[in-house]
């Protein structure tokens, strides 16, 4: 007998992707994931926090983590969707 378990994806992006407007302001985004388009849709809250990162830090990383939803005919939806954004600094480079 297998024992229970929880799904959680994490999808990590770097830009700010283009998105729409659906259901009294919240945000829906795709995100392209080896070949899976995964739906995500957020509030204006969390919308608001990848905007920020993106006016702010010149290098960013967002780590999008919720549970695979609904299958798509491309992908899924990413069901309870959290995010944490965190600012990338830049490599410095190794020189002799």
């Amino acid at each position: 007998m297998p024992i229970a378990g929880k799904l959680e994806v994490v999808i990590k992006i770097n830009e700010l992707p283009k998105s729409e407007i659906v259901e009294h302001t919240w945000r829906r985004f795709f995100v392209e994931c080896d070949g899976k388009i995964i739906s995500i849709t957020v509030k204006p809250k969390v919308w608001n926090k990848l905007e920020a990162a993106n006016e702010q830090f010149s290098l960013w990383v967002a780590a999008i983590a919720g549970t695979m939803g609904r299958t798509t005919r491309n992908g899924f939806i990413l069901d309870n969707p959290a995010i944490q954004v965190f600012e990338r600094k830049p490599k410095e480079s190794k020189s002799s």
